[in-house]
């Protein structure tokens, strides 16, 4: 059973390919693929939820010192009966609080088909009720519809010899709003440059110095980098008042 509640501190960086590539060869003595995909590969394909008045971009993009989001997740290639991560993702400064159940991908979209709320939480194939409950009040909270699918490749290291130390590699990002079922797989629209790759510590207290000397050896810097706000802006082209309008990130930003 994954892990459906769990804290963690999460550092994030966008690196180019020649990076990453350079990156995996040096951490390969302290870490191991993931054990899910293979040789810890595996496709992510995300359903945001937004309100009407854009809350969740806009708390994103104003770096509040809470903020959350809604999505729904699949992994691979999935169909209507494959199982679906249904997740609140709770952020405050660098911590990350993770509020997740699983069920069938067709229990969720029933949920999200069911507006009048006619269908008590306990009815469904989930998990975790309580988890269910939160989403649900969430939801309900801000309004939260569909609002689009954000798709990539990841490769996934865990430490072999500190269990709480986790590295993922996103490369390939792409978004799309026109088409909001996730069974229909991971394609769209390219959101930053193709030769990126965002890269997030994941550790549960601090980052191993061992780590940290590689990082700054290969000149790996820390960036804010919020796939959803990136997507938003490429897809509505909104950005806040008085902001300069989006442009793609591209090497030359880093």
């Amino acid at each position: 059973m994954p892990i459906e509640i769990f804290t963690r501190r999460e550092q994030k960086y966008l690196i180019s390919t020649k990076q990453y590539e350079a990156l995996v060869d040096r951490i390969s003595p302290y870490m191991r693929n993931d054990k899910y995909g293979i040789d810890g590969r595996y496709t992510v394909t995300s359903l945001y939820f937004e309100s009407p008045d854009h809350k969740i971009y806009f708390e994103t993009k104003n770096k509040l010192k809470f903020r959350q989001k809604l999505r729904l997740r699949v992994y691979d290639h999935a169909d209507k009966t494959s199982t679906a991560f249904f997740e609140v993702k709770q952020k405050h400064k660098k911590v990350v609080n993770k509020r997740r159940m699983v069920l069938p991908l067709h229990e969720a979209y029933r949920y999200l088909d069911d507006e009048e709320n006619n269908i008590p939480i306990e009815e469904y194939e989930t998990s975790n009720e309580q988890v269910f409950r939160e989403i649900d009040h969430f939801q309900s909270l801000y309004n939260l519809q569909p609002e689009m699918i954000v798709s990539y490749d990841r490769k996934a290291l865990h430490g072999i010899y500190d269990d709480e130390l986790r590295l993922t590699f996103d490369l390939n990002l792409r978004c799309r709003h026109d088409d909001l079922l996730l069974e229909n797989g991971p394609y769209g629209e390219n959101f930053i440059d193709e030769d990126l790759v965002v890269l997030e510590v994941k550790v549960n207290h601090s980052v191993p110095l061992w780590l940290t000397r590689v990082l700054q050896d290969l000149e790996c810097e820390q960036r804010s980098a919020s796939k959803y706000c990136t997507s938003f802006e490429l897809l509505k082209e909104r950005v806040l008042p008085g902001e300069v309008q989006f442009e793609p990130v591209t090497l030359g930003g880093i």
